[in-house]
């Protein structure tokens, strides 16, 4: 295993390369991970989640969980760990400009709880945990540049959160706030599973019982906050995740098809093309 890792105060950033590693009882900090390619298991609680390349999780500095890879090739990793007083003091960077001038130092922030979830990895995001992963790679020392990274990061976080949780709670259709949150929070772990199995054969009963959701309220809330059903967004993910593959490896067409799940490889690229314009082989 190929580990290295760089503390930016009480903040860390740690990068791996390994076939076989697993950490347990890791909690006391925020945390963002992704990998490259290949996929690591995360263990929340009763949740078991899969990380795959174009997604990243985030979890809460008071989540205990563990993550382990096993795979036959190297999985490159990054993970970023973000002291509870640096996102708290973010949190507050973000409030009214009169109070950050008179009180600079005296916030009473209690540490902001996200819902964890596994998050498309895109736009500035992206780009910031690329850059972040070739600094620790090169064993840079500038703190400074390490730190706009971070807070970079905490920006295209704040982004993709208002995007996939905050605005998607504010489209389902109940009088109450709290019911809101709760749906969406019981919609995410739905989405977890469907993510975390998309290559499998997904009952639609075991994702509402994933979500303690009967299976129309399942349907009918799912929509109303993804603007597609668990079906379509399965066949997205798998689409996706083809694309991956497509552009990154050498597998050809027939076996990539049964690696993403599809039964069927002329439905496949007629998926494909209809999604993106373009055959599967015209895209690689």
């Amino acid at each position: 295993m190929d580990s290295k890792k760089i503390l930016v105060g009480n903040n860390e950033i740690r990068s791996e390369t390994s076939y076989n590693t697993s950490f347990t009882g890791l909690t006391g900090k925020y945390s963002i991970n992704m990998v490259f390619n290949g996929a690591a298991d995360y263990k929340l609680g009763k949740r078991d989640l899969r990380l795959h390349p174009e997604n990243f999780i985030f979890l809460n500095s008071n989540t205990n969980y563990s993550s382990r890879i096993d795979s036959t090739t190297q999985v490159n990793s990054l993970s970023i760990f973000f002291d509870p007083y640096f996102v708290r003091d973010f949190e507050y960077s973000l409030n009214d400009e009169r109070l950050l001038l008179d009180s600079p130092f005296n916030f009473k922030y209690e540490s902001p709880v996200f819902v964890e979830s596994i998050y498309p990895l895109q736009g500035g995001l992206k780009d910031n945990l690329i850059n972040l992963g070739s600094l620790i790679n090169s064993n840079s020392t500038n703190q400074l540049l390490l730190n706009d990274c971070l807070h970079n990061c905490l920006l295209n976080y704040y982004s993709i959160y208002n995007a996939e949780v905050v605005n998607r709670t504010a489209s389902l259709k109940f009088h109450s706030y709290i019911t809101k949150s709760e749906i969406l929070r019981r919609l995410s772990i739905a989405k977890d599973y469907i993510i975390s199995n998309y290559n499998k054969n997904i009952r639609l009963d075991d994702i509402a019982q994933m979500a303690c959701l009967s299976v129309n309220h399942l349907l009918r809330t799912f929509k109303q906050a993804y603007q597609q059903s668990p079906h379509q967004f399965l066949t997205a993910i798998r689409l996706q995740q083809a694309k991956y593959y497509l552009k990154n490896t050498d597998y050809p067409v027939s076996e990539i098809v049964d690696m993403v799940g599809f039964e069927c490889p002329s439905s496949f690229i007629r998926l494909f093309r209809n999604s993106f314009k373009v055959t599967p082989g015209q895209y690689r």
